[in-house]
């Protein structure tokens, strides 16, 4: 096949959402529906609960959290379809903004009952500041919730979205009797019993045919024509440019943990979703169908299977075909690298695949080559922009509970921050390393993982940190910068970049230092080109 079919059947999307949305259940239905895997690892009582087929890290499991981001790849009508199944849980939002520059659309999941939460809305407002095209599912419409077009005032104001439903509820909770299918013009019973199976859709044309009063009683009916009359009144007509330009966004209702309204959602998908679409780098925008390949790394995993130290560079695929064996060159690090077997993804499930397309996520195997952001290219020199590292908000010392391991403790810490779990600051004044995570829980995954993957120990020590913000200064060499060096020498740290930082130890000083100091920058941003400026 040609690039551009390849590129014209790949559709490579997010899933996100506040924790408990039903995100992760909603991802193994799709999986279902594709065909991908024979029945959903629901999760069951807790006595027996099987992991969901995404979430793969020990941790994961024994918490019910994702909190590394899984990417999964299933055919459904002819369309690849790649998926992103991204960690909910705040203490890994920046895991979720730095897969956000990896996918061509989101799916945002929101729970019936608890309507937008905190969030949820931080993740959509990155989606919107990147015009990313967004696709809104209300789950857990088989319980008690809140009424669909206070939820849909909710998601118009809270999240800034300019909403049209594409199917709506008939009833809601224990009155629940389906959906009606604006998009394909169908009615789906909800039956509730049959859980693993997916259900028959009934085509009706004519929403006043006496069909639609037999199948859910003349009350619901009724009420289902009013609703839809106040929905063509008040919501614009679906419009797929609109869509893709993230100036419209289209809203479904089900219960993915009963496999409905799933359907009706992927099927619009697959048809409205956008195909790759291009990326800015440092030189020029590159565009999907241009003959060369090139790619950069969103994510890092190390130890995919313990049993192997094995560490998997994840890269999404901007442009070109990339080739098994063929050498390319990692601008970084000017080297030219080649990849005897870089892999798909099914999860856990890995195999060795010779081509890959624009859209597709590849897993290389690396042996600390690469960190997030960096860029491959058939020989170009550009490098892609907007994956930053975000300002940590806790921060601790790192000691070394066991001497005895102490280079395997070096080897872990190395490791996992390249992953991205945290961030390493040296201080310049005593070489003391300090931890910075986005969220509180990281701290314990860095001491689980570090254990457990690297038989190494360590604890930590609380250190009075507000921001760690990078130094940018105007001159280098001014006497400014230079007395802003001496005045704060017991508050600055080196990145594991070598980029200066600047550890605040509150937001007063912060501001204190930034009114004294006019021409030192301070950036909560690692990149602040691109981030800063949208």
């Amino acid at each position: 096949m040609s690039l551009l079919t390849e590129i014209d059947r790949r559709k490579t999307f997010g899933i996100i959402s506040h924790p408990d949305a039903g995100k992760t259940t909603l991802t193994e239905k799709l999986l279902l529906f594709g065909g991908a895997i024979q029945e959903a690892g629901a999760v069951k009582s807790n006595k027996i609960k099987k992991g969901a087929t995404s979430d793969f890290m020990e941790i994961e499991r024994q918490r019910g959290i994702s909190v590394a981001t899984s990417v999964l790849a299933f055919e459904y009508q002819g369309i690849k379809i790649n998926i992103l199944d991204t960690p909910g849980h705040k203490d890994f939002a920046e895991d979720t903004f730095r897969t956000l520059t990896a996918v061509d659309s989101v799916i945002v999941v929101i729970d019936v009952a608890k309507g937008v939460e905190e969030q949820t809305e931080k993740l959509v407002e990155v989606c919107r500041m990147r015009n990313i095209p967004i696709i809104v599912f209300v789950n857990k419409l088989d319980r008690e919730g809140k009424d669909a077009f206070d939820l849909l005032d909710e998601i118009e104001q809270k999240l800034h979205l300019r909403v049209t439903p594409l199917s709506f509820p008939i009833g809601m909770g224990y009155d629940f009797k389906g959906i009606y299918n604006i998009w394909e013009k169908n009615v789906n019973l909800f039956e509730g019993s049959k859980r693993q199976e997916i259900e028959d859709s009934i085509h009706i044309e004519n929403l006043e045919s006496e069909e639609l009063d037999q199948l859910v009683g003349s009350d619901a009916a009724d009420q289902l024509r009013e609703e839809l009359e106040l929905v063509y009144e008040v919501y614009p007509n679906f419009d797929r440019e609109a869509y893709l330009e993230g100036a419209l966004q289209p809203v479904f209702f089900g219960s993915a943990l009963n496999n409905f309204g799933v359907r009706e959602l992927l099927d619009c998908f697959v048809e409205i979703a956008p195909k790759p679409r291009p990326k800015e780098s440092s030189t020029r925008l590159v565009k999907p169908e241009e003959e060369d390949f090139s790619g950069f790394v969103f994510k890092i995993h190390a130890n995919m299977d313990p049993k192997h130290r094995d560490r998997l560079a994840f890269v999404k695929i901007v442009s070109g075909t990339f080739e098994r064996n063929t050498p390319y060159l990692h601008v970084r690090n000017q080297k030219k690298l080649k990849f005897s077997s870089p892999n798909a993804f099914f999860a856990e499930k890995k195999q060795i695949v010779d081509v890959s397309y624009p859209g597709d996520i590849v897993g290389l195997h690396d042996t600390g080559n690469f960190k997030i952001g960096d860029t491959l290219t058939e020989g170009e020199q550009m490098e892609f922009k907007g994956i930053p590292s975000f300002s940590p908000e806790h921060f601790k010392y790192i000691n070394n509970a066991d001497p005895m391991k102490s280079k395997q403790l070096e080897k872990g810490i190395d490791q996992l921050m390249d992953e991205g779990v945290a961030q390493l600051f040296r201080l310049e004044l005593n070489g003391r390393k300090v931890i910075g995570t986005v969220g509180a829980l990281q701290f314990e995954v860095i001491q689980y993982r570090l254990e457990h993957e690297y038989g190494a120990k360590c604890s930590y020590e609380q250190l009075n940190v507000h921001k760690a913000c990078w130094v940018d200064p105007e001159d280098a060499n001014s006497e400014e910068f230079k007395e802003f060096k001496r005045v704060k020498s017991k508050f600055l740290a080196k990145d594991k970049q070598g980029q200066l930082v600047y550890l605040a130890d509150s937001a007063f000083t912060l501001q204190m230092t930034q009114q004294k100091y006019p021409s030192v920058k301070l950036h909560f941003v690692s990149e602040f080109d691109s981030v800063e400026n949208g």
